[in-house]
Order: C-alpha cells, then sequence, then structure tokens
C-alpha cells in the first residue's frame, strides 16, 4: 500500500497539517492538544484500515485475473455487494465469460474445418484413385471397344461428381463469408419449381423419373430465385437419388398468413427415424445411402440458403411413404 506514492503524499500532508494543528491546540491547553491529536488519529486509522482492505481486495482479484489469463476456466469473480470494487468484478466476469464463449467457438470452428477437410479429401480420393486407374486402363492398345466406352462414360460421370462438389463447396464457402448478395424478389413458385426440375433433366430422365408439378400458377414470394432454385433443385436431387426407376416426385405449395411452404416428395421408402436429426449435416449420409455415390452436401447446402433468407426446411416422413421436405419461406 504505501509503494503507492498517492498515498505517501496523503500521508505526510495529514502528518504536517496535524503536526501543526495539535501544536496550535497545545498552545491554548494541554487537554485541546491530546484531544485533537486524537480526533486526528482515529479518523486517519480508521482510513488506513479500510484502504488496506481496499489493497487486499484489488490483490485478490489480480490474483483471479492472473488464474484466467494462465487459462483456468469457470472461476467466478462476481460480488454482488455494492461499490466500484463489485460493478468491476461483475464487468470482468462478463468480459471473461464473453472471452470463453469465443474461445470455445473458435474451438469448435477449428474442429469443423479439420473434420471439412477431411471429408473433402475423401470425397476427391475416391474418384481421383478411380479416374487414375481407369485413363491407365484406356492408355492399353488392346483394350475392347466396349470397355473403353464404359471407361470414358464412368471417367465423364466422376468428372461431373467432382466438378458438383468443388461448386457446392464454393457455394457453401460463400454463404458461410456472408458474401452471397442475395436479392430478394417477387418470383412465381411454379416458374422456380418449373426451373429446379429443368436444372436435373439429365439426372431425371436417366432413371424415367417423373417430376410432376401441381399448385397455384399465380402464386409468388419473395426469395432470390437464383439461390432458391439451388436449394430447391438440391432437394429434387435428393428425392431422385431415393426415387427408384420410373418413379414419380411431386413438387406443391401452400400458403398460409405466416409462411409459403413448397413441398417436395419422393416415391422412396421414406427417412429412417435415426436419420432425421441429422439429414442436415454437412457430408452426413443415412442409413439407405451407405455405399451409394452421394456426397451428403446438398441438403445442407439448401438449408443453408433457407436460412440466409429467414427460411427453413422441415423433412418428414409423408402418411402414404416416401419423404417429404417442406421449404418454408416466413413472410
Amino acid at each position: 500500500m504505501f509503494r503507492n506514492r498517492e498515498i505517501l503524499r496523503f500521508t505526510a500532508v495529514i502528518a504536517l497539517l496535524s503536526g501543526i494543528l495539535s501544536l496550535i491546540c497545545f498552545f491554548i491547553s494541554p487537554a485541546a492538544g491530546l484531544a485533537s491529536v486524537a480526533a486526528l488519529i482515529a479518523p486517519l486509522a480508521a482510513f488506513f484500515v479500510f484502504t488496506k482492505k481496499r489493497y487486499n481486495d484489488i490483490a485478490k482479484l489480480s490474483k483471479d485475473l492472473d488464474r484466467i489469463v494462465n487459462g483456468e476456466t469457470g472461476l467466478d469473480v462476481r460480488d454482488n455487494a455494492e461499490g466500484e470494487l463489485s460493478i468491476l468484478r461483475n464487468e470482468i466476469y462478463k468480459a471473461t465469460s464473453r472471452l470463453a464463449e469465443q474461445a470455445e467457438l473458435l474451438r469448435k470452428d477449428k474442429a469443423n474445418l479439420a473434420d471439412s477437410l477431411s471429408n473433402i479429401s475423401h470425397q476427391l480420393k475416391t474418384p481421383l484413385t478411380s479416374l487414375l486407374i481407369m485413363s491407365e486402363l484406356l492408355e492399353n492398345p488392346s483394350l475392347p471397344a466396349a470397355k473403353r466406352e464404359e471407361f470414358t462414360a464412368n471417367i465423364r460421370i466422376g468428372l461431373f461428381r467432382m466438378e458438383w462438389l468443388v461448386l457446392a463447396l464454393l457455394k457453401m464457402a460463400k454463404l458461410d463469408a456472408g458474401a452471397a448478395g442475395m436479392q430478394r424478389e417477387s418470383v412465381c413458385i411454379w416458374e422456380l419449381a418449373d426451373m429446379s426440375a429443368r436444372a436435373l433433366d439429365v439426372i431425371i430422365s436417366g432413371k424415367n423419373q417423373r417430376v410432376i408439378i401441381s399448385g397455384d400458377r399465380e402464386s409468388a414470394l419473395s426469395c432470390d430465385i437464383t439461390w432458391t432454385a439451388e436449394a430447391l433443385s438440391n432437394i429434387i436431387k435428393n428425392a431422385s437419388e431415393h426415387t427408384q426407376e420410373y418413379g414419380e416426385i411431386t413438387i406443391t405449395w401452400d400458403e398460409n398468413p405466416l409462411t409459403a411452404r413448397i413441398t417436395v416428395r419422393d416415391g422412396g421408402g421414406g427417412i429412417d427415424p435415426a436419420d432425421l436429426p441429422h439429414l442436415f449435416k454437412r457430408f452426413y449420409k443415412g442409413s439407405s445411402s451407405r455405399g451409394a455415390e452421394r456426397i451428403g452436401i446438398g441438403l445442407a447446402l439448401s438449408l443453408e440458403i433457407m436460412r440466409k433468407q429467414n427460411g427453413d426446411i422441415e423433412a418428414r416422413n409423408a402418411p402414404g411413404g416416401g419423404a417429404e421436405f417442406v421449404m418454408k419461406f416466413y413472410k
């Protein structure tokens, strides 16, 4: 405490004034002098007692801060008493709590990034290995023409899948960085559904499937047509993957005072209840997708697009069979 120059100066001034006033009182009478000395010493002693306690509290707070700086978590420095130090303790607790939350979020982001990189490398490694093997086989001049055509078609499919994955990851990165630049406008739902389905003509026609679009052609909603078409296309693509050959995919819509909803229903066997909580996680593959040539990023991308537009997607099993994905646009 006495290393503080302000305390030393204050003590010196008080001692000087006390001495002068005591001498004056002693000249008046010895009793007045003694009374003045007692009257000056008592408050000065009380001041030093309270100042010493204040310095002890500050020292304790300093030790607590040192423990927090050294990584000790869960330390509660709050004080419910009144006073400046109590307010300071509570503000420090708020600041350290926020820093701890940010550190935890950063740790989770790093873990997610590591998982994503691992998944991406795995998704790219398998088709790359397959493409390398088939390209080496194509160098064999004695390879039958039928096999050559088969390998060429497989290489084309593999390249298409890799291109789709890279583009999907780039779109996901733009959404994560907040650089999507979405523009809201009034969009005809029928035109949105038709455009999204036509983007998958090759995939759907290859499985001899049929897309049925049914709804009021005058209905409209407010959204970014490009990004929303991307989200809807991914859901239709997922429906096609889970629908048998010659099956049907239906797209319907309706609205109420709160939301406009687009529902995509496939002709598959429905969603395993164990998969429902995880469907929209990146790179997640449900029990029906294991072993299939699927990436597991389309639904995650669709949900991210909807959330950027203050929307949501609900997945459920349809009463008559198959799975339903409901895109909700809140008004």
